[in-house]
């Protein structure tokens, strides 16, 4: 028999089940037995619980009595932990582009906005292209990145050092601890 819920998580409860017969478990998970639907709600009710079906596609369907908003309340408050646990271990990674020939004022502006980001704990990805010539002068776009690395060495640490890859040198700061 298919039951087809009409709550929000997908379980039916008391009066909603459908099922002549079902197997109850009861409120302290031991098996009391197959039993008629009616003789299982008179259960329930004598616990002062609910019949909650927990599997509908079983033989007979398998319900269970327990306290239904006490269910959904712990249900609900493990699925926000995993939430925020999730969120706790993503770190945003921010990706900022600088020049080898970068002028004194835009590189302070770029260490600001670097800063915002290090003390809400994101990582920074610090990039330079080299446009045509400066191919040939890869030792400038080098030390731009090491001098911005040590503007900002009280913020952060160096977790991989700058390295040329094709036309762009990247380098990957942490916030420390």
């Amino acid at each position: 028999m298919f039951c087809i819920a009409n709550n929000k998580n997908g379980l039916l409860i008391n009066e909603q089940i459908k099922a002549s017969s079902v197997l109850v478990i009861g409120p302290n998970g031991e098996q009391v037995g197959v039993k008629p639907l009616k003789d299982a709600l008179v259960l329930a009710n004598y616990a002062g619980l609910d019949l909650v079906l927990m599997n509908p596609n079983g033989n007979p369907p398998v319900c269970k009595i327990m306290d239904y908003n006490k269910y959904r309340y712990l249900k609900n408050k493990k699925e926000k932990e995993n939430i925020k646990r999730q969120k706790a271990n993503m770190v945003e990674t921010k990706e900022f582009r600088l020049s080898s020939v970068i002028d004194v004022g835009d590189f302070e502006t770029k260490v600001k906005q670097v800063t915002k980001y290090l003390q809400k704990g994101a990582k920074i990805k610090v990039t330079i292209r080299f446009k045509g010539r400066q191919m040939s002068h890869t030792e400038l776009g080098q030390e731009v990145l090491e001098r911005f690395a040590e503007r900002l060495s009280d913020l952060a640490e160096i977790s991989e050092p700058p390295k040329l890859d094709g036309r762009t040198m990247t380098m990957m700061l942490t916030p420390k601890k």
